[in-house]
């Protein structure tokens, strides 16, 4: 009787161990679409603990795990966040991080500089928009992904990073810059002298940008301002809430933009608006990308204004952030966004209505002249 009681809990301890076994390789299946692919990654886990001769750091161990994952998705803008990543992007969106105050993204397989943010190290040491990075302190650009390449720029306030760039005319430069604490005024404007046009400059879009530029354009209305010059270039985007929200004060009611994800699924932000209430100019250039895009765009597709400039970066897909835990995280191309006549621009970018290039030795600011002008004569006709 003992030993077919022995028997029975043997038994059922292979049941449930067997059962056990089942329902995590479902589950992995379920997860992962590939059982085996993941038994894969847990025996390669327990071999290399078990048997490499030395010492295994077991979050470095992590982290180049979920690196190498993200990065097989061969999408720049997918990326893992390790700590110092995911700190640093925060401080981004805040409005305030240190470095040396350039952004950039990847176009034809090289780093692009999108917009050296004007008053900041970068900018100072004579890096331009359009300006492709070879180099971070000897390391070649093509051996990192954007996560890494932001990592090497970024640093300590008052440390020196070089970088080897290769101008929009084709030429080597090497510049060396002193890293600082980076702040950007998102919002900024004044009347134009003499004119009842109010100027709105925004640099960047993050946290409350949507509310600063309502503030900003409510006041120039008390100023008299009977038309409106918005200057998107070197703006490299940010948030899309703050974007639409500023796109829901220039273009009429109906879509600003849509999101398509991988399934197809459909979401638009629409404006509000009743009518467009003045004349609207907007400029923008090669360092135009994003959230700016989607502005531009939709003030082009609705008719709300004209653009002055180039033609814009071409950055049409959008990032959402999943936080993992321990200040890390993982930022993904979660869809693709269209003008509200259904284009994408993603590596296209936007064109101006009105093609003005702004030369490097430019004296005069010739496409908001090009611009300011374009208003005078639309007050003249009201």
């Amino acid at each position: 009787m003992f030993v077919k009681k022995k028997i029975q809990i043997i038994f059922c301890c292979l049941l449930t161990m067997a059962a056990t076994l089942g329902f995590v390789s479902w589950k992995l299946q379920d997860i992962t679409g590939d059982a085996s692919g993941a038994f894969k990654f847990l025996r390669t886990m327990s071999v290399l603990k078990n048997n490499f001769n030395g010492e295994i750091d077991n979050a470095k161990l992590f982290d180049g795990a979920i690196t190498g994952m993200v990065g097989s998705l061969n999408d720049p803008y997918t990326v893992y966040l390790d700590a110092e990543s995911y700190s640093a992007l925060t401080e981004m969106t805040e409005g305030t991080f240190g470095g040396i105050g350039i952004v950039f993204g990847k176009r034809d397989d090289n780093y692009v500089v999108i917009s050296a943010l004007p008053d900041n190290p970068g900018a100072l040491a004579g890096i331009k928009s359009g300006d492709k990075i070879v180099a971070v302190d000897g390391v070649d650009a093509k051996t990192m992904n954007m996560e890494e390449m932001a990592r090497k720029i970024r640093g300590k306030q008052g440390t020196e990073v070089s970088l080897k760039l290769i101008g929009k005319d084709g030429e080597e430069k090497n510049v060396r810059v002193v890293r600082g604490e980076i702040k950007i005024l998102s919002v900024a404007g004044e009347m134009i002298p003499d004119t009842k046009i109010g100027y709105i400059r925004i640099a960047v879009f993050n946290e409350n940008t949507g509310t600063y530029f309502r503030k900003k354009y409510r006041e120039l209305e008390n100023q008299g301002m009977e038309a409106a010059l918005l200057d998107l270039r070197g703006n490299p985007g940010g948030i899309l809430e703050d974007c639409v929200q500023v796109a829901g004060l220039l273009v009429p009611k109906g879509p600003i933009v849509s999101l398509v994800d991988k399934n197809g699924n459909k979401f638009t932000e629409n404006s509000h608006l009743e009518a467009v209430k003045y004349p609207l100019a907007v400029l923008i250039d090669h360092g135009s990308a994003s959230a700016a895009e989607i502005v531009s765009g939709a003030v082009k597709d609705t008719g709300a204004g004209k653009l002055f400039g180039v033609k814009t970066f071409g950055k049409g897909s959008v990032q959402a952030v999943y936080k993992l835990g321990d200040n890390t995280g993982i930022k993904v191309t979660t869809a693709q966004y269209y003008t509200p006549s259904g284009v994408s621009i993603h590596n296209i970018g936007v064109e101006p209505d009105v093609v003005i290039e702004l030369p490097d030795n430019a004296t005069t600011d010739t496409q908001l002249e090009a611009a300011k002008n374009y208003l005078l004569e639309e007050l003249k006709e009201k």
